[in-house]
């Protein structure tokens, strides 16, 4: 065996960051992909008008991509063009209402004052006020560390704790703070909906995602070309500092003896030797043993206990009716909790609020006005009532486009099947996963305590991806990645 080789198992935004920062730190690498490009949940679907994005569509926290690139000795800016959005999202309600919101300050309280009078404005610098409390209070001693704990926290936090208890009372879920703050039923619909960022239910995860909030507030960035662009530059820039990848091949074991890492064995049957690894990849894959069953018990059923949002994604080109929509769009319904009702239930909401995503709408190169989309509508995750393939579609295309058209919003040609991927082609995409696609369930205040970390009990074998610590999102997942390769480098000064 190879002196220090590492192998890492999966190609999504996580596994793609250990690999650049192990690479470029000499390591030898060897990265293997069921899928045939980098990216993960980072996916593109081909349309006659080229490649769209049919995973995550914001880039926020931009600080996080420029500080990995540059401690890898390049300028993110020279890699990917990337534009600031001036509009975070452009919110519609069934009222014929709408409102922009941005990451100016100022001209967020000159659009919620025209939109809501003075006494929604001063609800709103409130509610601000407290998220931007909260966020910058756990950044540090959550976000930014690799091994958080309830003390430190506690600990690190305690001097800011009069200021954002309201958003710490025990039972007090995202709904009830933003219901608390807002009497505009419209703001309320508007700051419930953080929750849905990391997969949960505004009715019953906890008060203290709002913070959400202030992350997007920050800015709103897009990737000119695709957010898959940022899959592939990692990819190309690991690959150039050495590392190796091996795409449509599947991991079918990690490989342990006597409680340390001794490879992985290749769906072939073809076993190579590593000494140390990284799984990137869902908990539960492990948990459930698709792995193999010697490390099922290097995660426990709390990590990946209560299964996050799933969602239906529509990815198609067409050409659209309104002339008013941004690059992120919100349609929202009537009656907001009907949504997480039938989700609730397992069944396909009837009434819910969907994102649009208008890709290419300033894109000056494209030939006419047909705009690449993305369409999310929340789900549930994959449970034991089964749909029927068309009959699932059907409800689907009915509901999503149905409830557009009546807000004003057609497409042509409307997307056909091809275009709709479900909560059940998820859990086929990506095994293990329920289809969900945020990992662990938010719902529980501390969820945050209960993600696996980097490090596991087994020698030599480490966690990345959007199920660990620190969470779900690129930012997060590629944080995770980071903390993972910490975790070896000094793991190895240590040996």
């Amino acid at each position: 065996m190879v002196k220090n080789k590492i192998v890492v198992v999966g190609a999504g935004i996580g596994g793609l960051a250990s690999t650049l920062e192990l690479a470029h730190q000499g390591h030898e690498i060897e990265v293997f992909e069921t899928h045939g490009m980098p990216g993960g949940k980072m996916r593109t679907i081909d349309s006659p008008s080229g490649m769209i994005d049919a995973g995550p569509t914001v880039l926020t926290l931009k600080h996080i991509f420029e500080k990995l690139f540059a401690d890898v000795g390049e300028d993110i800016n020279k890699h990917l063009q990337l534009s600031k959005d001036p509009v975070l999202a452009r919110h519609f309600w069934p009222d014929g209402t709408k409102l922009d919101l941005s990451s100016d300050a100022e001209e967020n309280y000159k659009t919620i004052k025209a939109f809501g009078g003075q006494r929604s404005l001063n609800e709103f610098k409130k509610f601000n006020k407290l998220t931007r409390c909260l966020y910058e209070s756990f950044d540090f001693p959550i976000l930014q560390n690799p091994k958080p704990s309830i003390t430190n926290t506690i600990l690190q936090t305690s001097h800011q704790s009069l200021n954002f208890l309201p958003a710490l009372l025990p039972g007090r879920t995202l709904a009830n703070l933003v219901n608390s703050h807002f009497t505009d039923i419209r703001l309320r619909q508007l700051f419930s909906r953080y929750a849905t960022y990391v997969g949960g239910s505004p009715f019953n995860s906890p008060a203290i995602l709002s913070l959400i909030w202030q992350a997007e507030s920050r800015g709103v960035w897009r990737i000119i070309g695709g957010m898959h662009k940022l899959a592939r530059k990692i990819h190309d820039l690991a690959k150039s500092r050495g590392a190796k990848f091996n795409f449509n091949t599947s991991v079918s074991e990690i490989l342990i003896t006597k409680q340390k890492v001794e490879g992985v064995r290749l769906s072939n049957g073809k076993e190579i030797l590593c000494n140390s690894l990284i799984f990137n990849g869902d908990p539960n894959a492990i948990f459930r043993g698709f792995l193999g069953q010697d490390i099922r018990k290097v995660v426990a059923h709390k990590n990946v206990k209560n299964r996050s949002l799933s969602a239906y994604v529509w990815t198609f080109s067409a050409k659209p009716s309104r002339s008013d929509l941004v690059h992120h769009n919100v349609f929202f319904n009537k009656k907001y909790k009907s949504e997480f009702t039938d989700i609730s239930s397992g069944t396909i909401p009837k009434d819910p609020a969907l994102y649009v995503c208008a890709q290419n709408l300033d894109d000056p190169n494209k030939s006419n006005s047909t705009i690449k989309f993305e369409i999310i509508m929340n789900a549930s995750p994959v449970t034991s009532k089964n749909f029927n393939e068309e009959e699932e579609f059907k409800i689907c295309q009915e509901i999503t486009f149905g409830n557009l058209n009546k807000m004003g919003l057609t497409f042509n040609p409307i997307p056909s099947t091809e275009a709709l991927t479900t909560p059940q082609k998820f859990n086929k995409l990506f095994p293990a996963s329920n289809g969900s696609l945020y990992g662990l369930s938010p719902q529980n205040f501390m969820t945050t305590f209960k993600r696996p970390q980097a490090r596991t009990k087994v020698r030599g074998l480490y966690l990345a991806g959007g199920g660990v610590h620190p969470g779900p999102g690129i930012p997060m997942a590629l944080l995770s990645g980071r903390h993972a390769a910490a975790a070896i480098m000094k793991d190895q000064t240590l040996t």
